[in-house]
């Protein structure tokens, strides 16, 4: 089970510099990392419809007459056709119910988030810690090979469903 602090040390270690023992240690490191790691970490999430940080949530109207966008809920990828104005929902049902991404712990992250957390951490890390261009160069494109990855991965994780009762499908047999 991965820690915030196992993915910020595997970051540093990817920058040749020592682990960090605690987020609170008293050195660059574990500042940029007590820093960066949620706000970093909230925002690859929300960059993908991720399937490990896919949650349905059930909302009712509140006194407005609006729904209010859960704060856990980062984004909301699918709301019924339901308009979103701000952080609410204007639709005419009581109830409805929305997909959205919310934040999942690091021991639930699946290893390819993890690896993808550790570098764009390393990216982050890189010029404060080692003012090396050149490095952080070669960990943006790393980023970005394995984003591309890790989406391709996480979306094939299930299979798709067939198509039954499909008349032009049943007509070739």
């Amino acid at each position: 089970m991965l820690t915030k602090i196992d993915l910020c040390s595997m970051a540093l270690l990817k920058l040749g510099e020592k682990p960090i023992q605690s987020l609170l240690d008293d050195t660059a490191a574990a500042q940029l990392a007590r820093t960066l790691f949620d706000p970093l970490t909230d925002a690859l999430i929300a960059v993908h419809p991720w399937r490990f940080a896919t949650k349905k949530f059930e909302l009712t109207k509140n006194a407005d007459g609006d729904f209010l966008i859960p704060s856990e809920c980062l984004r909301v990828t699918h709301t019924g056709g339901n308009a979103i104005i701000g952080n609410r929902i204007t639709a005419q049902p009581d109830r409805i119910t929305i997909v959205g991404l919310t934040r999942v712990a690091p021991d639930a992250y699946p290893a390819y988030f993890a690896s993808l957390v550790a570098t764009k951490l390393a990216m982050e890390f890189c010029v404060p810690l080692t003012g090396d261009q050149t490095i952080f160069r070669t960990l943006a494109a790393l980023y970005d090979a394995e984003l591309q990855s890790a989406k391709f991965i996480d979306s094939t994780t299930t299979t798709v469903a067939g198509i039954e009762n499909f008349s032009l499908i049943n007509a070739r047999f």
